[in-house]
């Protein structure tokens, strides 16, 4: 189809993420780094954070999403959850501890908490059904393309700051920090302006706050989703696999850039494909491609591997993330699009903070437990991957 015939909503949303990515990118990409090479942090203190980040924005997810559906009103809930995440960056200048890094990092998930199951709903009620997968698509190709940009800018002021080095410096990430804040705002100014809502009204009858009314292949859908994500940990642990076979932090963010290009470049084909052969045979495609990266970095033996398989990893996205969220709006009705939402993320959220706890452990140990070394994660991950795209096959 023709993207220009996508609706306003469609556009402004992904202007919106488009710059917030921008912004969050020049930071969070290079935050497990600032968190070991800077602050000294250990990989399962880093999980520890990276998954209590994910599960409180689970949780508000939940919320936010019912809460659209009862209200019938998606764009304020959005507007207000970009705006405090924006607000929560600037306090990274003076951090100087862990503990201060969490409450910040917390900060800004409650703001992505907020806003994207009303955003999501606020994408789905805007398009006829028959183009969801292109809609999706699109805005993942935005956000994507945004993170491409973000990360960019990053490297250059990583290659002005310090060359080379093997580390990452105070300094240079607070000098990221301070340039991340102004495509932030207007991305916040951006979606307040240009963004409708949706004709819809509240009826004074609440909508089900559990899973009760869902038809069953949503139950099924999440299930699975659970699985996958047990072993879908955080992206920082291969960000810190990458270091720990000897890539610089010039090459790493090198890495994420050309990650992200190939992420953008195929979320938005990928979503009109889904249009056509279907969600669930894109999904597998990406599962699949998942389990063989992870499997490829559980038994890297040399930095470039890594780089090459991080590219690859691009694929895995770019089939899956737009395309799962067209599939959650397939299988649900129009009011109940907010909970769906909400349930989703915190599905996928929530078994993050497991996830990415379980990876820290597997790869160093906590306690008496010594781990199994930097490979067991991603064998971990890629087996739960591999099943994941067999179940889904039943749905």
């Amino acid at each position: 189809m023709n993207l220009r015939k996508l609706p306003r909503n469609v556009w402004v949303v992904t202007a919106t993420s488009f710059l917030t990515d921008i912004s969050s990118e020049m930071i969070f990409s290079l935050f497990p780094l600032y968190l070991a090479n800077v602050l000294g942090a250990k990989t399962s203190v880093i999980g520890l954070i990276d998954g209590l980040a994910e599960m409180t924005a689970s949780l508000l997810k939940l919320f936010s999403g019912w809460l659209s559906d009862k209200l019938r009103s998606r764009k304020w809930l959005t507007v207000t959850g970009y705006s405090l995440s924006t607000i929560s960056k600037p306090f990274l200048l003076i951090a100087n501890t862990w503990g201060a890094v969490l409450a910040i990092r917390l900060a800004d998930r409650m703001g992505k908490g907020i806003r994207t199951a009303p955003r999501d709903a606020l994408v789905a009620d805007s398009i006829d059904e028959s183009v969801r997968g292109a809609a999706f698509g699109l805005h993942r190709a935005g956000d994507t393309a945004g993170a491409a940009i973000g990360l960019l800018v990053a490297l250059v002021i990583v290659a002005i700051t310090q060359r080379a080095g093997l580390t990452l410096s105070a300094n240079t990430f607070r000098i990221l920090v301070g340039i991340s804040i102004a495509p932030a705002i207007i991305a916040v100014i951006v979606l307040a302006v240009g963004a409708k809502e949706v004709p819809g009204k509240a009826d004074g009858k609440l909508p089900k706050f559990s899973l009760a009314g869902f038809d069953r292949r949503f139950k099924f859908l999440l299930f699975i989703i659970v699985l996958f994500t047990l072993g879908n940990s955080s992206d920082a642990f291969l960000v810190l696999r990458a270091q720990n076979l000897g890539a610089t932090v010039l090459a790493i963010m090198a890495m994420i850039l050309t990650f992200n290009i190939v992420y953008a470049v195929i979320s938005s084909p990928a979503g009109r494909l889904s249009d056509r052969i279907g969600r669930k045979r894109v999904i597998i495609a990406g599962w699949i491609v998942y389990g063989i990266v992870y499997l490829g970095f559980a038994l890297a033996g040399a930095g470039w591997q890594v780089f090459g398989l991080y590219v690859v990893y691009g694929l895995y996205y770019g089939l899956t993330e737009g395309t799962a969220k067209a599939l959650v709006a397939d299988l649900v009705s129009k009011e109940q699009r907010g909970t769906a939402y909400g349930l989703y993320n915190a599905a996928v959220g929530l078994t993050a903070f497991p996830a990415s706890f379980i990876a820290g452990v597997l790869w160093q140990g906590v306690g008496a437990f010594s781990g199994f070394g930097p490979s067991a994660p991603f064998l971990f991950g890629s087996t739960m991957a591999l099943i994941a795209a067999v179940l889904l096959t039943f749905l």
